[in-house]
C-alpha cells in the first residue's frame, strides 16, 4: 500500500478502538487507579512538531499528566450533548495520553510485576 492508497475510515478505527478498550478492560478491569500505578507524568511532543517533522524535535517536547488526562475526559463527557462543544486537537490529545498509558501498563516489564 502506497501513502496515496491509505485511507483512515473512522468506522474501522472505531471497531479497532472498541476491540482494543474491551482487552484492556479485561485485563486490568474496568477501572484503574492512577495513584496505584507509580506514575503519572509522561514525555510528549507538540502535535505541529510531530507531523511537521521539525528539525529538532527534541526542543518541542513536554511533559503530560495522566491524572489531568482523566479529569479532562471526564470534562469531555460532561459536554456530551447537542450544545456540548468538542476540540478534537485538544480532547483527542488527552484521550491519546490515556491510550498510551494503557499501551505502556501492558509493557512486557510491566506485565511481569
Amino acid at each position: 500500500m502506497t501513502d496515496a492508497d491509505a485511507v483512515l475510515r473512522i468506522a474501522d478505527l472505531r471497531r479497532a478502538c472498541t476491540m482494543l478498550l474491551d482487552a484492556a478492560e479485561s485485563q486490568f478491569g474496568p477501572e484503574i487507579q492512577l495513584s496505584q500505578l507509580g506514575v503519572d507524568h509522561y514525555w510528549n511532543m507538540d502535535l505541529g512538531a510531530a507531523f511537521g517533522m521539525v528539525q529538532q524535535p527534541e526542543l518541542e517536547i513536554d511533559c503530560g499528566q495522566s491524572s489531568d488526562d482523566v479529569a479532562e475526559l471526564a470534562s469531555l463527557l460532561q459536554r456530551d450533548g447537542p450544545d456540548g462543544v468538542v476540540s478534537l486537537w485538544h480532547d483527542l490529545s488527552h484521550v491519546s495520553g490515556l491510550l498510551r498509558l494503557l499501551a505502556y501498563l501492558d509493557l512486557p516489564d510491566n506485565r511481569e510485576s
